[in-house]
């Protein structure tokens, strides 16, 4: 499989899942510890763990350490990327569009 095309996938991955849009979604108002994380999911530590592994590798979200904490927060230039990947894989290709391989 061509890389390009795993890179791809790792950012939609991010968001094919509720918990990790309602990760998203709180962490449009700022960074967050994981500690606020797992309060306001009322989810376990293993299952948000697994959850901003995906967002962090997708470039979406950043991540830093502070102690034994990990503070999470959206990433402008992962979004901006995630943004122009959708943008660019559904915007019709103006040279191709009126091949039609099926027309008799």
């Amino acid at each position: 499989m061509d890389t390009k095309y795993e890179d791809y996938a790792k950012v939609f991955k991010a968001f094919c899942d509720e918990k990790r849009l309602r990760i998203l979604e709180l962490l449009r108002s700022g960074e967050k510890c994981a500690c606020k994380l797992l309060e306001d999911l009322d989810i376990g530590q293993s299952s948000l763990s697994y959850h901003m592994k995906i967002l962090v590798e997708s470039g979406v979200v950043e991540s830093r350490q502070d102690g034994k904490w990990t503070h999470y927060t959206i990433s402008e230039k992962g979004s901006d990327y995630a943004a122009e990947l959708l943008k660019t894989l559904t915007t019709p290709d103006a040279i191709n569009v009126k091949d039609n391989c099926c027309k008799a």
